[in-house]
């Protein structure tokens, strides 16, 4: 087996197990449980499971409904127009029927994808991905990230913690920290020299070191700095809850930073890489 095999069978594997479990999270679900909101602005439960449903069902071939999306504050640019139609195209359909849209549409991608892989993981990825430019690489990293964290949205908003100890937690923890050079040296815009030491404890614990070089980019260091800029340690909840997005510093989100505050805290503030 090749190394892109190796990747897109790893990848496979990881979007298909998640949303097993998804599936199975929401059968276990109340009927009140589906209007409870999440993290997420304007989404209830139900929406999100919507929102899993309709990209399942797009990347499976299914036809979609055109529905109007209307203006509002979270919606933004085509990619946000295109995931709320998915809730708003579902708005009359049962709990059941949305379950089952999402169950047969994964159960026929994963099908697909097993008896007819893409031959070259870098070539375009067909649908709503070939618009945002993605490759299939991305496009099933990606699902990946968003099958899991939606999971975890829907876990924190009915009060039923779990899901951290499968491989889309740590797919998904792994893919933020590769995007922390680009938070420290982009976002951030730390000057040359800056280093940071993060480390993760609980579920799926991490230890990674980020530098900005003389080009003002940031990069992963082979180890920690002997006497880094900032020291940050937080649990694996914290870090998903920040770099996903759904919880901004202060949040009942607990870190511990040391060395330079005043960087710690924009790194803090700048730590979402989800759109």
């Amino acid at each position: 087996m090749t190394e892109g095999q190796d990747r897109l069978r790893s990848l496979v594997d990881t979007w298909h197990r998640t949303a097993s479990e998804v599936v199975v999270l929401l059968r276990s679900l109340r009927a009140e449980e589906w209007a409870l909101p999440t993290d997420l602005p304007g989404w209830d439960v139900r929406a999100v499971a919507c929102h899993l449903a309709h990209l399942e069902s797009e990347l499976a071939g299914n036809p979609q409904q055109p529905v109007a999306v209307p203006a509002a504050p979270h919606i933004r640019g085509w990619m946000g127009q295109f995931t709320e139609a998915g809730p708003l195209a579902r708005g009359s359909w049962s709990t059941a029927q949305i379950i089952e849209e999402l169950e047969t549409s994964v159960r026929a991608r994963f099908t697909a994808l097993a008896t007819a892989p893409p031959p070259d993981l870098a070539a375009p990825a067909p649908g709503f991905a070939a618009t945002a430019g993605w490759s299939w690489d991305t496009l099933l990293a990606n699902r990946c990230v968003d099958m899991w964290m939606h999971e975890q949205d829907i876990r924190r908003a009915t009060g039923r913690p779990g899901g951290f100890d499968g491989p889309g937690a740590a797919h998904t923890v792994d893919t933020f920290l590769r995007a922390l050079p680009f938070v420290l040296g982009k976002k951030v815009g730390a000057p040359p020299g800056t280093s940071v030491h993060l480390q993760l404890t609980g579920d799926q614990p991490r230890t990674v070191a980020v530098g900005v070089g003389p080009d003002r980019r940031g990069k992963l260091l082979d180890g920690p700095p002997h006497e880094p800029s900032v020291r940050m340690v937080l649990d694996t909840h914290a870090w998903i809850a920040l770099a996903g997005g759904r919880r901004a510093p202060g949040d009942d989100v607990r870190v511990l930073v040391r060395g330079d505050e005043s960087l710690g805290r924009r790194l803090l503030q700048e730590l979402a890489v989800t759109p």
